[in-house]
């Protein structure tokens, strides 16, 4: 009788590592992990797993001899758990290298790739795939609002849809993490630069990109929008290629036909001929953008124009892309994970078209390795140009930036001319000061990729929700 394998997971607490455990259990695998104390909603979807988590690392979490050793790639040199993995030549290997050994090369990978939009494109796919009956994997790196979960192993041959991330894989591996997904379709939503942290400039990540081209075969496709810089991918593609967007001569090409009971109505032709009419409630241009892709990957499985638009529609949305999170008192609270420049100025739009009466009040957590620092001061100012008011949190571990590259957020502030807006150092002062200054029609607007300091539990208290 064969033995159960048996992975540990050094860092599980992380989006992409509580899916993989739990694919990993659906596998038949033998799950535990370790990570530092976590915090709802982390902590509540590695409480679900319902597998032994040891609070912090060391070398005692290993004892019990795993098959693998799992490393998250938010861990280096110097940890505890790393240290003793190296020490005693266990097995171990990043994630996106586990998945491509025992998820991917038995399913039909489809990576969703792009600066932007992969979590909410990876979403919709899924549900579409799901919705037809295909019976799909995916792994999603939020919680999708149609699934109980954010992974799921799906049918052996089945597509598989996955998030494929350009951040590095892990501190033994600098490569791209899509590099290792297998994909027989690649979807990419836009291409800018971001990560400043391991990327000099666009040209690293237009490289990085053009070698995940190289993986997918000459009988797959490549899915790119025709609205932004992902279409100079096109030339550098080994098989079929389709183009989506508002752009005219784009394949799958998007006309809004305005909103009807609260949905946008999106007309779809392929090639110039009617594919079909689909109803959303998602907002703003940029997940219309993301409808199309999905709907291309649809496609491309054969599904029936019906059952993609059926699909469409059934979508419901993810969790902290545009989540109403709080009504209280005439006020609308939203959380947008929008951390690049480009992803805040869509959601904003998309926030004025959607509430075009409110008063739009932003709130905005410096957080990711690039806005923690100057590099886009002139862009943020762009972005945030359409708001009525701005407020921007305490910079993320901004005691670990030099003075001189930090952001400047008074003169973020200053150049802005937002009325109200300021700096804040306190995310409990500053949810106290949009409670107390709240008027009727409000529409509060909290961006960060990541915990903003619990300003959403603050907010909840000071509203009593």
């Amino acid at each position: 009788m064969n033995k159960q394998p048996s992975v540990h997971f050094s860092g599980i607490g992380g989006t992409a590592m509580v899916a993989g455990a739990r694919l990993a259990l659906e596998a038949g695998w033998e799950v535990r992990g370790s990570d530092n104390p976590l915090y709802p909603p982390t902590s509540q979807m590695v409480e679900a797993l319902g597998v032994p988590v040891a609070a912090g690392y060391g070398p005692v979490n290993l004892d019990w001899q795993p098959d693998v050793v799992l490393l998250g790639n938010v861990l280096s040199r110097g940890n505890a758990e790393v240290e003793a993995a190296l020490t005693r030549r266990m097995r171990y290997m990043s994630l996106p290298e586990w998945l491509k050994e025992h998820v991917l090369r038995a399913r039909r990978s489809v990576a969703i790739c792009g600066t932007h939009g992969k979590t909410t494109t990876t979403a919709i796919t899924a549900q579409v795939l799901d919705h037809a009956g295909r019976v799909p994997g995916y792994l999603i790196g939020g919680q999708p609002l149609n699934f109980e979960h954010s992974a799921r192993l799906g049918a052996p041959g089945a597509p598989f849809v996955i998030e494929g991330d350009e951040y590095d894989t892990a501190f033994f591996d600098k490569r791209a993490k899509f590099l290792h997904y297998l994909p027989e379709v690649a979807v990419v939503t836009s291409l800018e630069f971001d990560h400043g942290d391991i990327y000099p400039d666009l040209a690293a990540i237009e490289l990085a990109f053009q070698r995940m081209l190289r993986q997918i075969p000459a009988d797959g496709r490549l899915i790119c929008c025709a609205d932004n810089h992902a279409l100079s991918l096109r030339e550098h593609a080994f098989c079929p290629v389709e183009t989506y967007g508002f752009t005219e001569g784009a394949d799958w090409h998007g006309l809004v036909l305005g909103v009807e009971n609260g949905r946008q109505l999106l007309q779809i032709t392929h090639h110039g001929q009617e594919y079909g009419t689909v109803s959303t409630p998602l907002t703003g241009q940029h997940n219309l953008q993301n409808v199309l892709a999905a709907v291309a990957v649809g496609h491309y499985f054969d599904l029936t124009p019906l059952e993609t638009c059926e699909g469409v529609a059934s979508f419901t949305g993810v969790k902290r892309r545009m989540e109403t999170f709080l009504e209280a008192e005439g006020v609308t609270y939203i959380d947008d994970f929008a951390h690049h420049p480009t992803a805040i100025a869509e959601t904003i739009a998309g926030a004025k078209t959607r509430w075009p009466d409110g008063r739009l009040r932003v709130l905005f957590e410096p957080r990711s390795n690039t806005t923690v620092t100057n590099r886009f001061f002139d862009e943020l100012c762009a972005a945030f140009s359409q708001a009525d008011e701005v407020h921007l949190g305490p910079i993320y571990r901004g005691e670990r930036i030099p003075d001189e590259e930090r952001l400047d957020r008074d003169r973020l502030i200053g150049e802005l001319g937002a009325a109200g807006g300021a700096v804040w150092e306190e995310p409990e002062a500053l949810a106290a000061h949009i409670y107390t200054t709240a008027q009727p029609g409000d529409i509060v607007l909290i961006l960060s990729n990541g915990a903003f300091g619990g300003i959403y539990d603050h907010v909840r208290r000071q509203a009593g929700g």
